[in-house]
């Protein structure tokens, strides 16, 4: 029995060196390098700057931190730039496509790069969906101001989260989410340099829309509103109180996601070891600011409990009257815009995952097929966007954005100890970028994602063991044999 035992945990603990993930990044590569800083950190931004400002804010403001949602996105910064910090480590010396997954198989092995890659398409593919369920909430507003009402039964998801479970709404399907999936998948179809040109226009212009809004919204703001500052706890954890602002940060990690999206791009961008870590460390720093901005003026604007929508900042401005009208218009136009530059990067991401997976035998070889005339894993993108448009017209607001967040911080958590494991392995590598504050800061990294995974409901922990174990029926079934580490040639 100890062979056999020996044998199985040798196959789970194996790890791809950092030599032989460089050897496969040869400089005629499928995957062209046509990136620079600046697309790279439109592309991490662009990511960000998306559900999380424009949707999570509301929902998370009304139902767990009130106007102390500033102070969650706060939480969440500090250990998203914790965890920024070990994977612009990671990219400088491993510049390669597959972000924590590739990280996790070069220091901890191929059973927890299986499980980090598997939560990364968790957190990808119901990203993609909630942008895309954000990006509805506000476009159908916008129609129904000009006169074009959609149909309940086609604006709106079949499901949603009651007080035992799942519930049915009535609806058919959220047809406007599924809808702009579908655009965004021909999009992508058409090559990562057309994206990128199209993501820098709307992200710069994104950007601009979303500092002069939220300045001029924060001098129409209420100091009442803002009192009390954090609501007293309701009764239950994370009802309000302290722990509903720990709980709120969790759920607004979510929306520091960019982060891994601009290291999934490593392997198609210029000079990546030097770039990739300048970008992630140039996301955090403009995401964090425009975060705090609009939540403070959100909650300034308008009472938090009526901000549970699927378009909080347009329902802040109503709440504004008059003096805001003006900025309507211009906030509709960018959020319908800009969260279609999210919804771009996020499938992007969940593409390059698809691709280094199936680069190392653990899912079928099609995911990493490229087109001959568009240069994308096209297999890889035509499933990514019928996966996410189904998901998308079919599930809530509220469950996908919990989904999401545990698995990122999952992600993170584990980059953060592979960090400490390739140091003490591999201490001789050259490594361009370094975490400062070595131990300490992937340490604390460590703990505070621990903190703000155990913060989580426990329905989401739930839901997490059961993507889990189906996660584990597949690489049992596939990915274990298929590896191209039991396939060395």
């Amino acid at each position: 029995m100890t062979a056999p035992q020996t044998g199985l945990l040798s196959k789970l603990l194996a790890r791809k060196s950092i030599e032989t993930l460089l050897s496969q990044v040869p400089a005629t590569a499928a995957l062209p390098r046509t990136l620079s800083l600046f697309s790279l950190t439109c592309f991490g931004v662009g990511s960000t700057i998306g559900a999380g400002i424009f949707v999570l804010t509301g929902v998370v403001a009304a139902e767990h931190a009130g106007p102390a949602v500033v102070v969650s996105f706060l939480l969440a910064a500090v250990a998203c730039a914790l965890a920024g910090l070990c994977y612009a480590e990671f990219a400088s010396i491993v510049p390669v496509a597959g972000s924590a997954y590739t990280y996790a198989y070069a220091t901890l092995g191929e059973a927890v790069a299986w499980i980090i890659g598997w939560c990364l398409v968790l957190e990808y593919l119901f990203a993609s969906s909630l942008v895309a369920i954000g990006w509805a909430g506000y476009a159908t507003s916008m129609a129904a101001e000009v006169g074009i009402v959609l149909p309940a039964s086609l604006s709106q998801a079949p499901l949603d989260v009651g007080a035992h479970g799942l519930i049915a709404t009535g609806g058919l399907c959220n047809l406007p989410a599924a809808a702009v999936v579908i655009l965004c998948t021909v999009l992508l179809l058409a090559g990562t340099q057309v994206s990128a040109r199209i993501n820098d226009v709307i992200v710069v212009a994104k950007v601009v829309v979303i500092l002069i809004v939220g300045i001029a919204g924060l001098t129409f703001s209420k100091g009442a509103h803002w009192s009390p500052f954090i609501p007293p706890n309701s009764g239950s954890f994370g009802a309000f109180g302290v722990s509903g602002v720990v709980v709120g940060a969790a759920i607004v990690f979510y929306a520091y996601v960019g982060f891994d999206a601009v290291s999934t791009m490593s392997q198609e961008t210029r000079d990546a070891q030097r770039v990739v870590p300048w970008a992630l460390i140039a996301t955090l720093t403009v995401c964090t600011i425009l975060y705090i901005l609009v939540a403070a003026m959100v909650t300034g604007l308008a009472d938090y409990h009526t901000l549970a929508v699927a378009d909080p900042v347009y329902v802040a401005l109503d709440a504004a009257g008059a003096g805001l009208a003006w900025a309507k218009p211009w906030v509709g136009g960018v959020v319908v815009v800009g969260l279609i530059s999210a919804l771009l990067v996020t499938m992007l991401g969940q593409v390059r995952i698809f691709y280094a997976m199936a680069r190392d035998g653990l899912l079928p070889p099609m995911f990493m097929a490229v087109h001959r005339r568009w240069h994308v894993p096209h297999m890889g993108t035509l499933i990514t966007g019928t996966a996410a448009a189904i998901v998308a017209g079919a599930f809530p607001l509220r469950l996908l954005g919990e989904l999401i967040s545990i698995g990122t911080l999952l992600a993170f958590a584990i980059v953060c100890a592979g960090v400490i494991v390739l140091r003490r392995r591999r201490p001789e590598l050259p490594r361009p970028f370094k975490v400062p504050g070595y131990p300490w800061v992937p340490v604390a990294g460590i703990v505070v994602c621990a903190a703000l995974i155990a913060s989580l409901p426990r329905d989401t922990w739930i839901r997490l063991a059961i993507w889990l174990v189906l996660g584990a029926l597949l690489y049992a079934g596939y990915g274990i044999r298929r590896s191209s580490l039991r396939r060395p040639s």
